[in-house]
């Protein structure tokens, strides 16, 4: 965990870095006027693709994307895919599902001229349709002298639903011609959730995991492209 977490403050200072030095590099730069440019970004999360690569007991797939509004606001969602399989001492599972995702994002920076950067905040509202297949289970027998310890295995929960709010905070550094580069991070709390009987929702797909009860942390790096529609010219 706190790997994760130097990893992320490494990547959002990075990210920052970059947003500072094309800012002042466009700032240097003699234009007259400002335009604003409004369209869709479209996007994938890198770090669900890598992990699917390195990690065997996981596999999933993200698709990002927001629309501008208005200057500040921006549409926002996220579209997704996760298997994952958990093993532990006495319990061993595996969770697959698809989830959507809907909020919005609010840019709190200033751009200066033609940047489109981004350092925002915003929030979301997830709905995820999901199975758990409960692949081994042991029960532990304090008793060694009467037998050994009950493993039961291969039961599977479908049919399972769940939903939550996120707080987002995060930002994106245009890297090339409308090609950027981001970052978020995501608190998260249930708001519905149907557990299956006799067992618990362990893993949720893009919620992540509930062991903390109903709230639960995530994040996400992405490669996204904009799309322009209109200009706006100030």
């Amino acid at each position: 965990m706190k790997h994760t977490l130097k990893s992320i403050f490494s990547m959002a200072l990075m990210l920052v870095s970059v947003s500072a030095l094309a800012q002042q590099k466009e700032k240097d730069t003699v234009q007259s006027g400002k335009t604003q440019r409004y369209g869709v970004r479209v996007g994938v999360d890198l770090h669900r693709l890598a992990k699917s690569f390195y990690d065997d007991n996981y596999k999933g797939f993200e698709i990002v994307g927001d629309y501008r509004l208005t200057k500040k606001i921006y549409l926002a969602g996220e579209l997704g895919n996760e298997k994952k399989t958990v093993e532990d001492d006495q319990l061993n599972f595996t969770t697959k599902g698809s989830y959507f995702k809907v909020g919005f994002d609010y840019n709190t920076h200033e751009n200066w001229l033609d940047l489109e950067n981004m350092i925002y905040v915003g929030m979301r509202y997830g709905v995820s349709s999901f199975s758990q297949e409960l692949n081994s289970y042991t029960i532990y027998n304090t008793n060694q002298y009467f037998g050994q310890n009950t493993v039961i295995s291969g039961k599977e929960y479908s049919g399972l639903t769940a939903s939550w709010i996120e707080v987002v905070g995060g930002v994106k550094a245009e890297l090339f011609n409308n090609l950027y580069l981001g970052f978020s991070t995501r608190l998260n709390y249930l708001v519905t959730n149907k557990k299956p009987d006799n067992f618990d929702n362990l893993f949720i797909p893009g919620f992540n995991r509930t062991y903390e009860g109903k709230f639960g942390v995530g994040f996400n790096y992405t490669l996204s492209y904009f799309i322009p529609l209109y200009k706006s010219k100030k």
